[in-house]
């Protein structure tokens, strides 16, 4: 990955080194890249299989997550009130890349993809101590693997479905679920082309993009998939995989076409044209924290960081993420988000000795 340098020896490199700070990296908020370990305890997931592609949040807080790269690992993390450690679950065997992870009540599903194509992994949560000491250890079980989707397809993504009861994901080729409260086996639906990531609504549907710029909805208790079911405001679809936030306290979602313009959707509404924008394309990942503000990562390689008002549709590019806590780091590629337990936001970092950042919000005024 290309990286940009600064001559810092020019002429002028004083002002200029000054002026590209402002305007480069975050200067509202706090960032802390955590590395994926329990410092002083444990090592690392190895630089090469540390991007981490996936995330989702267990009631009790626990993050659950998964990397990509020469290898594939699921891994867990507690930061409250005072346990600040990820734990390794391990490495799956045949996998490379993990396109998502699903908690429900006790047991977590993660989609996987290797050269073999997409299966399921179930597992216990993992259960981490609040106030972990470093003399401490972890508790290790087993995965389960069930399975293919279909053979050699890919998992695109797949979500957790408001209950929890559900995982709801789509593949290259087929739409399916698995039951979280007895993850036992993928159970195919119909026949469907995954394109990008999927969504919960405030009433409990399951969105993603459908051929003619439009969402199909499926409905998790009844097994109805309805094709074409919502159009998708006059944009740009398709030319990058479609981007959701996650559900505000509301329900509301958001979501970036191609071109980084952004839309508000209610399940049971219509979309709303908040006549905003991105400041780069393509917008890769995007949360909201309890007040409504909505933060997320646009641009490729050295990705910029933006926060929308929705009130007033008001788009602030903050700049590139840096953390300068224990040891100084660079965030150029984010992959996935969530809210956490107490507000702030975390950020799967989705490059090398990838780290979870968390990032501290500047109270809303």
């Amino acid at each position: 990955m290309t990286r940009t340098r600064i001559d810092v020896t020019s002429p002028g490199a004083a002002a200029m080194r000054g002026e590209i700070h402002r305007r480069t990296f975050v200067q509202e908020g706090t960032f802390l890249a955590f590395p994926t370990c329990f410092p002083g305890a444990t090592v690392p997931i190895v630089a090469d299989e540390g991007r981490i592609t996936a995330l989702d949040i267990a009631a009790d807080g626990t993050i659950h997550g998964g990397t990509s790269g020469r290898a594939a690992h699921l891994f867990a993390g507690l930061f409250a009130p005072s346990t600040g450690a990820i734990f390794d679950i391990g490495a799956v065997a045949g996998a490379d890349s993990v396109a998502a992870v699903c908690c429900g009540a006790q047991d977590f599903a993660a989609g996987v993809n290797g050269p073999g194509g997409g299966r399921v992994i179930a597992r216990k949560l993992q259960d981490l101590h609040q106030g972990l000491i470093q003399e401490w250890g972890f508790t290790h079980r087993p995965m389960e693997d069930l399975g293919p989707v279909a053979p050699g397809e890919r998992i695109v993504h797949a979500v957790a479905d408001k209950s929890r009861k559900w995982m709801v994901g789509a593949s290259t080729g087929h739409l399916f679920v698995v039951d979280l409260e007895n993850p036992t086996k993928v159970e195919l639906i119909d026949s469907l082309s995954g394109a990008g990531r999927l969504a919960v609504g405030s009433q409990g549907g399951v969105f993603g993009l459908d051929e003619g710029d439009c969402l199909w909805r499926f409905d998790p208790a009844s097994r109805k998939l309805a094709r074409k079911a919502i159009p998708l405001p006059k944009g740009n679809w398709g030319r990058e995989p479609l981007v959701w936030s996650r559900a505000t306290r509301d329900g509301r979602l958001f979501l970036a076409d191609s071109d980084g313009r952004l839309f508000a959707f209610d399940e049971g509404a219509a979309f709303t044209d908040l006549n905003a924008r991105a400041p780069l394309s393509p917008v890769t990942t995007m949360a909201a924290t309890p007040d409504g503000r909505m933060f997320g990562f646009c641009g490729r390689e050295m990705s910029r960081m933006f926060c929308l008002h929705p009130a007033t549709g008001e788009v602030r590019d903050l700049g590139m993420a840096v953390s300068i806590f224990q040891s100084r780091r660079y965030g150029y590629e984010f992959a996935d988000s969530l809210v956490g337990p107490e507000g702030q936001l975390l950020f799967g970092e989705d490059d090398d000795g990838g780290h979870l950042w968390m990032y501290f919000p500047r109270m809303s005024p």
